[in-house]
């Protein structure tokens, strides 16, 4: 699979996710504006990817700010975090990443124009390597809590697309299947951009690992057959009490799941979590283009063109519908979170 960002010959490639299944294209941010606008219009999306695009954002950034004195650079890169910064609210792994950048900027003020350049550049791909390891580790927590022979239920897409590779979710999903475990995949649609329908099929599928599709609205009918046994979702931050932001849909997903017995796991890189953050109601919920609504990806309209619209891009799922939360450090209760993570740091 192409990846889904990288660092090459001083451009940022980033896989389209925009135009897929319908065509495979890559596109050569240049400049970080283009970062910016790869981020904010959905060509790149999910937490982790999001997070190692803005890192090579800055890093790209950085390589064109003209000046060689030192101050001024400092200023012109944090002018370009802070850009980078303003093109979606919800996901953490955003302005981790930047921060860590800032620091990396800020920490090495003895160093040469030339040589923070250099620095901020690798970073960068050190971020992304890092992204990579995490999520292999994190499948193989997970693969645990799964069955031979069981069919999982994910939302939205939290998969090599949506990280530097391998996948949250799932790379849970992987790990079981490459340890030779049978299990079945059923994928949400998730409207209103298809996350589910045109990334997480086509990704499952490019892998051999059977996925069945389902509109949103169908996820509980299928429980109540129990042809689902497990709810794994990724998440785009993770409260210090365990709430979680994800996709929006995910709540209902998990208030199904709990009334039907099924066990609900949200798996993420300790990135993705928060403790500066209380609870679920402290995370800005992104509210999107009405457009999106309207019609379905780019159709004709389904609805009258004045009709009122809400499209908040992300829920909340309290952490009692969360069986557990998957890390690459292991499998741990949502109101251990806090504690294990900010200890660990």
């Amino acid at each position: 699979m192409i990846p889904t960002v990288e660092w090459k010959n001083g451009v940022v490639c980033l896989l389209d996710q925009s135009l897929l299944p319908r065509r495979v294209e890559v596109l050569e941010c240049r400049d970080y504006s283009m970062v910016a606008e790869a981020i904010r219009e959905l060509k790149v999306r999910g937490a982790p990817a999001i997070g190692v695009t803005a890192a090579m954002g800055v890093a790209l950034g950085a390589q064109a700010v003209p000046s060689t004195n030192r101050e001024e650079f400092t200023v012109s890169v944090l002018k370009i975090c802070d850009h980078l910064a303003a093109t979606r609210p919800t996901a953490v792994n955003l302005f981790w990443a930047i921060d860590r950048m800032k620091r990396m900027l800020t920490q090495n003020e003895e160093r040469t124009v030339e040589e923070v350049k250099l620095m901020l550049m690798k970073e960068s791909i050190a971020i992304q390597q890092e992204d990579l390891a995490m999520c292999r580790t994190m499948g193989q927590h997970g693969a645990k809590l799964i069955q031979d022979g069981q069919t999982i239920l994910t939302h939205c897409n939290a998969g090599a697309l949506a990280t530097a590779g391998y996948g949250t979710a799932l790379g849970v999903v992987r790990a079981a299947w490459e340890s030779g475990k049978k299990i079945q995949v059923i994928a949400d649609e998730t409207r209103p951009v298809l996350q589910g329908a045109r990334l997480t099929a086509w990704e499952l599928m490019q892998d051999g690992i059977p996925v069945t599709l389902i509109t949103d609205n169908m996820a509980g009918s299928i429980m109540r057959k129990g042809q689902i046994h497990v709810c794994v979702v990724g998440a785009d931050r993770i409260a210090a009490n365990g709430d979680v932001a994800n996709k929006i849909g995910t709540y209902s997903v998990a208030v199904l799941a709990k009334a039907h017995g099924i066990p609900f796991y949200v798996a993420a890189p300790y990135s993705t979590i928060d403790v500066a953050t209380p609870n679920g109601d402290a995370i800005p919920i992104e509210e999107r283009n009405r457009a999106e609504v309207l019609s379905v990806y780019g159709s004709e309209p389904i609805a009258p063109s004045d009709v009122q619209i809400l499209n908040p891009a992300f829920d909340i799922t309290p952490a009692e519908y969360i069986s557990g939360i998957i890390t690459e450090r292991g499998v741990f209760a949502p109101k251990d979170i806090a504690e294990e993570f900010s200890l660990r740091r």
